[in-house]
């Protein structure tokens, strides 16, 4: 399973829609053969890996991060080519809530009477495909706020000054985030004050789609953007029904708080700077009020903590 996790990376941005799964097939003689989901419309990952083994895949042993599907789609079903292989065992990471598959493959394969084991790895495999999982589960994306910030909490200097904060390295890791999120959303106000582009520039990787809450210049860089006056929830409907697993938010602290407030972030991605403000005059990460009280805070785990150059990126997963 850690081999097929590994492999699933390789796909994380050129698979959505579709999951970024990774399958690894251990042979009988102990040669390993791997896959991972190409771009929508190509292979997912267990036939890749299927393919690659042969011969080799008789009495082998599979291991893939996500059930594998039971319906035929633009593909053919991954059951059915890992029966007809001659695979014996399945070791499964995590099982799909697509109301396609949600345990049919499962039944599928032990039916044929091969041995699947479910739960293999599952916190790393739920946490690699933690955006998939949510859209399959709701309907909506995945949000993902990032945030940029001193050890005070401070986003930009009293002058509104804040180029740059971190360093190059964990720029670069914010535009491999923009990489992997097929949206992006700022409020009007950071397009006014900032006229960010919101591309990918710093990483190989796809531009997400721009989004705008409220009105864009004509002339601001974000065109072509979606600008968005409605409710926040019939968004976040639109984009999952849209085929968008993981929507990003860079800002500015009105439309962070406003997401914040209505219990629609997912998850935090904080890079903090060896940094300093010392002071209240220096902006904020949020605006308007926050909880009223101690036992109103919202809650979460710390589920990644690592150091990106100089600077530390904390991920908050909220309850």
């Amino acid at each position: 399973m850690q081999e097929a996790l590994a492999a699933a990376e390789s796909a994380r941005l050129l698979a959505a829609p579709n999951p970024w799964v990774g399958a690894a097939i251990e042979s009988p003689s102990g040669s390993f053969h791997l896959g991972a989901t190409e771009a929508p419309g190509g292979d997912h990952a267990e036939i890749v890996a299927l393919r690659s083994a042969g011969y080799d895949a008789q009495g082998s042993t599979l291991a893939t991060t996500l059930e594998p599907c039971s319906h035929v789609g633009r593909t053919g079903a991954c059951v059915e080519a890992i029966i007809k292989a001659g695979v014996s065992r399945v070791v499964v990471g995590v099982i799909d809530p697509d109301q396609q598959v949600d345990g049919t493959g499962v039944d599928r394969l032990r039916a044929a009477g091969i041995d699947v084991v479910v739960g293999i790895r599952a916190v790393e495999a739920a946490e690699q495909l933690a955006p998939y999982l949510h859209h399959r589960r709701t309907g909506r994306p995945y949000v993902v706020v990032k945030l940029a910030a001193t050890v005070d909490g401070r986003t930009a200097a009293p002058d509104a000054s804040s180029k740059w904060i971190t360093g190059v390295e964990a720029r670069t890791d914010g535009h491999r985030l923009r990489a992997e999120s097929q949206a992006i959303l700022v409020g009007s106000g950071t397009i006014r004050s900032d006229d960010p582009a919101l591309t990918t520039r710093m990483v190989d990787g796809p531009n997400p789609r721009r989004i705008v809450l409220g009105s864009a210049p004509p002339d601001a860089r974000v065109h072509p953007c979606l600008e968005w006056r409605g409710e926040i929830g019939g968004l976040l409907d639109l984009l999952g029904q849209e085929g968008v697993l993981q929507l990003m938010i860079e800002g500015g602290p009105n439309t962070i708080a406003q997401f914040h407030a209505e219990h629609l972030v997912n998850r935090y991605v904080l890079y903090l700077a060896p940094a300093i403000f010392g002071g209240n005059d220096a902006k904020p990460m949020f605006s308007g009020d926050g909880a009223p009280t101690i036992e109103t805070l919202s809650r979460g785990r710390f589920v990644g903590m690592r150091h990106v150059g100089g600077d530390l990126r904390l991920d908050v997963e909220l309850d």
